[in-house]
């Protein structure tokens, strides 16, 4: 039997019963394939099912405000990719009639919309035969084939593609597809992968030659970036406090208290520090308090973000000040979320 031909037989008898698997809508699909970039499908399913049912099309996703859209995305991460997937609704419904494109070619055009992605849409949706390589997949075809070139280099993304287009199911590339990646999900996972029950166990390389830890390769990531956040908390005499929109970074578009940011981890913070922010309508600060000692650590994929969190009171009216009840409305990073949670304002 070949590879593809036992990839499917897996596939049909272990396969886990999933709500995107039961559609060929293409709106659909792409929509559990933006959202499950990164991300494990225990923690993505919730998000698709909600997104489901507040936007049942595209059309409703591209008219929706993006705070909407943030807020609903809230805890997920890689905000991008939600930015990202509102632009492309609106592209799709205002220069596609709201028809996705059939093919991976036009796929491809669209913001947030990579190889995989595209390839996904079209063979799961449109029967195109075209491959798809992502994590699950690199990690079966490098242990299976023994391949020890790096994945996250340009020869190894190539060799991939095209070693991947040369052993999948022409005939029933959108089982196969699905079937492959779900193959690397539950069957030969990252750690303890149980090779005894593997049905590719007989011609696996990585197996035989007891190189199963081993593969795939992946060079080492670019050194962490250490960053010190300390978010202002204000609590005015009308007890309103600030937060803001981020217009840049990994969380654009999403609130926040003020932030500032410095070199060093603060033990102390001066009044003076502050008043360099030119907030409006702050004029007397009456107490700064540290609500936590020691730094929260938030780990991101190239920063760890240490961060503290400053209760600054005031007499003054801050002109653009909220009531802390409103802030739960907002979209926000869960590093802010949580501490919004456990503050007792």
């Amino acid at each position: 039997m070949v590879f593809s031909s036992k990839i499917l037989a897996w596939y049909h008898k272990n396969k886990r019963e999933l709500p995107w698997r039961n559609t060929k809508n293409p709106y659909k699909i792409w929509l559990s394939e933006i959202i499950l970039q990164q991300t494990r499908i225990a923690q993505g399913l919730p998000y698709y099912e909600r997104f489901v049912k507040e936007f049942p099309t595209v059309l409703e996703l591209a008219q929706a405000p993006e705070q909407k859209i943030l807020k609903l995305w809230q805890g997920l991460g890689y905000y991008s990719r939600a930015r990202n997937m509102h632009t492309t609704a609106k592209v799709i419904v205002n220069e596609y009639a709201g028809n996705f494109p059939q093919t991976h070619k036009e796929l491809l055009k669209l913001k947030g919309v990579g190889d995989y992605t595209a390839s996904a849409i079209v063979s799961i949706c449109f029967g195109e035969a075209e491959p798809v390589v992502d994590g699950n997949v690199y990690r079966v075809l490098s242990r299976y084939f023994g391949i020890a070139i790096p994945i996250n280099t340009s020869e190894g993304i190539k060799y991939f593609k095209k070693m991947a287009r040369q052993v999948m199911s022409f005939e029933n590339i959108s089982d196969y597809n699905q079937g492959i990646m779900e193959f690397g999900a539950i069957q030969c996972t990252p750690q303890n992968p149980n090779c005894d029950v593997c049905v590719l166990n007989s011609g696996c390389k990585a197996l035989q030659t007891k190189n199963i830890s081993e593969l795939p390769v992946k060079l080492k990531k670019t050194k962490v970036k250490k960053r010190h956040f300390n978010y202002l908390v204000f609590r005015d005499k009308n007890g309103n406090t600030l937060f803001e929109k981020r217009t840049k970074g990994i969380w654009q578009n999403l609130f926040q208290f003020p932030l500032l940011e410095t070199e060093k981890e603060l033990d102390i913070l001066r009044k003076e520090a502050i008043e360099t922010m030119k907030i409006k309508g702050l004029n007397v600060i009456t107490k700064i308090s540290l609500y936590n000692k020691a730094p929260i650590v938030h780990k991101l994929s190239h920063q760890h973000l240490f961060t503290k969190f400053w209760i600054v009171e005031t007499d003054a009216i801050l002109d653009e000040g909220i009531v802390f009840e409103d802030l739960k409305t907002y979209p926000m990073p869960v590093l802010i979320n949580n501490f919004i949670r456990t503050f007792n304002f």
